[in-house]
């Protein structure tokens, strides 16, 4: 089969705020077969969505490709002039952003932007253009193909845009289309409904693809082969089958072993036989005008009860909109519940953080899914972690000092890092120092909200690695909020599946031979891919569960 890529020894450079030019894409090659799915794998920072970019003969600001040659159905992508490259762009080659949500004008309806790329090439006239829309409507799986166009983006669940996305890139009829990590901010359940319908129509019009990823599991299901990336550099590439069963280079098995991070394992009956350090009971929480019977218009959280053991740590899982987060930010006392009862350490909270006691703000700590708002911009490392230990514990400067050296090393971040400020950091370092942050007011229970979902599969399975060992240390106790049903097993001593605000079942993950009971918990656990290349064809849901249960 005839290569419709040929990427021979690109080269990358970018310009430093300073001034200095920094090779980041070294000498990289590789060939796309007519009709192949290509996968880039690595981490952040690796290089995987530049070297995706310079496919369309594009580099982000302060990039440029000094060297290769990048080769795409015989042209020259990085050599062809600007008005050349616009001829070529949604008509040979077409681009899947990450967030489909970003990508679309929210005053346009969805059918004039996903017939923009006709219009602006002279494709086809508009009336065959609507028609050619509504068949890849049908085509990946939307529902009501004949008028979803009608509209606007913000009226679409985040897996439906996504769809149209690729609708919108499929239109021009392209050789080659680029998915940058389009999956990632999915929850499992839409997600596989995303990727039946990108491999479906791939696959009926042997269309060539590049699937930049971190996420292995992901890309067993869609990829023929793999190419792994570190450093700007190809580490090993193969076919998926060689990569996930026989991968060579150090740095793929890192990969592999990460992707599930180890279990915690059963405790003991000793451990086991604790007092509870939360109880929540019947807790409702919202937002909107509060209605005559003194709750909120819109209930986020319904009437949800769950209990932490002291040392232990309870999971909440669930897709996105079902209430975890309202949920952790009531406990905290963020988002003041509307009804309900919680009870830390022996003794009952204040709905809202204003009537909470210094000392039992102390107590309960909250860690936010993104360290880059959570964290000041303008304020050093040191700064950062400094104030907690100013306000709860009225440490002086000296006594400042030392504890920030150990609260890093803690973290395992070394000391160089105090005068830099988090847009030094990468995203594995800042949600360390996210993380020591909380670990500076010396909690007894820490939420933890979302906090692997923004980093790669290695960086996550050494924070998770993290949290365990100072939970032994410490005596910690965490919620450990998440999408990510590896991730909470690995760390979780109970379960709380979330659907629509309400709590529907606790599981144990020790009971391994024990399987959810409840219908969306079983959706719920059967959508997690596997490193297997055969598992996504061979999955087989029960079509009613779906309907009933996955917001698609």
């Amino acid at each position: 089969m005839a290569n419709l890529v040929e990427t021979r020894d690109l080269k990358v450079e970018a310009k430093t705020d300073s001034g200095r030019i920094v090779e980041i894409i070294k000498g990289v090659s590789f060939d796309v077969a007519e009709g192949e799915i290509v996968a880039l794998i690595g981490e952040s920072g690796s290089g995987k969505t530049t070297i995706a970019l310079t496919l369309m003969g594009h580099a982000r600001a302060g990039c440029r490709i000094s060297g290769g040659s990048v080769m795409l159905a015989g042209k020259d992508m990085a050599r062809l002039s600007e008005k050349e490259r616009a001829a070529v762009r949604g008509t040979e080659v077409a681009y899947v952003p990450q967030s489909a949500a970003a990508a679309f004008n929210p005053a346009a309806t969805i059918m004039d932007q996903v017939i923009e790329v006709t219009r602006i090439h002279d494709l086809m006239p508009v009336a065959e253009a609507r028609v050619r829309a509504i068949e890849l409507f049908r085509a990946l799986s939307l529902p009501a193909p004949e008028t979803i166009g009608d509209r606007y983006p913000h009226q679409v669940s985040g897996g439906q845009l996504q769809r149209l996305s690729a609708a919108m890139a499929l239109i021009g009829d392209p050789k080659l289309v680029i998915f940058d990590e389009p999956t990632t901010a999915l929850d499992v359940t839409t997600q596989i409904e995303v990727l039946r319908a990108f491999k479906a129509v791939m696959r009926k019009g042997g269309i060539a693809g590049i699937y930049v990823s971190h996420d292995l599991a992901v890309v067993a299901q869609i990829a023929d082969r793999i190419i792994v990336l570190k450093g700007g550099e190809v580490q090993e590439a193969g076919t998926t089958d060689n990569i996930l069963s026989h991968a060579q280079h150090p740095y793929t098995r890192e990969l592999l072993a990460a992707f599930e991070p180890k279990a915690r394992g059963a405790q003991s009956a000793a451990a086991m036989d604790t007092p509870h350090i939360l109880t929540v009971e019947n807790l409702i929480a919202g937002y909107g005008t509060i209605q005559n019977d003194g709750l909120p218009l819109v209930r986020a959280v319904q009437s949800v009860s769950l209990k932490v053991e002291r040392g232990r740590n309870l999971g909440i899982i669930g897709e996105s909109g079902c209430g975890k987060s309202t949920l952790a930010r009531a406990i905290a006392g963020i988002l003041p519940a509307s009804a309900g009862q919680i009870v830390f350490d022996g003794r009952e909270l204040a709905q809202s953080v204003r009537g909470r006691s210094r000392e039992q703000l102390r107590e309960m700590q909250i860690v936010f899914q993104y360290a880059d708002t959570a964290l000041n911009p303008a304020k050093s490392i040191e700064d950062i972690l400094a104030r907690p230990l100013a306000f709860y514990h009225g440490m002086d400067r000296k006594a400042r000092d030392k504890r920030i050296n150990e609260l890093l090393d803690m973290v395992r971040l070394p000391s160089s890092v105090r005068q830099r400020r988090p847009a030094e950091l990468s995203g594995g370092q800042k949600q360390r120092v996210n993380f020591a942050r909380a670990l500076a007011a010396d909690p007894k229970l820490i939420l933890c909200d979302e906090i692997t979902s923004a980093l790669d599969t290695v960086v996550a399975a050494a924070v998770i690695e993290l949290l365990k060992e100072l939970q032994r240390e410490l005596g910690l106790s965490y919620i450990f909020i998440s999408h990510d049903l590896s991730v909470v097993e690995a760390i979780c001593d109970e379960i709380v599946v979330m659907y629509a605000g309400e709590k529907v079942e606790q599981i144990t993950p020790s009971n391994a031979g024990k399987k959810p009971k409840h219908p969306y918990s079983q959706l719920l656990f059967s959508s997690v891919p596997k490193l297997d290349p055969n598992w996504l064809d061979g999955l087989e849901q029960d079509p009613e569960l779906v309907r009933a249960y996955c917001r698609r």
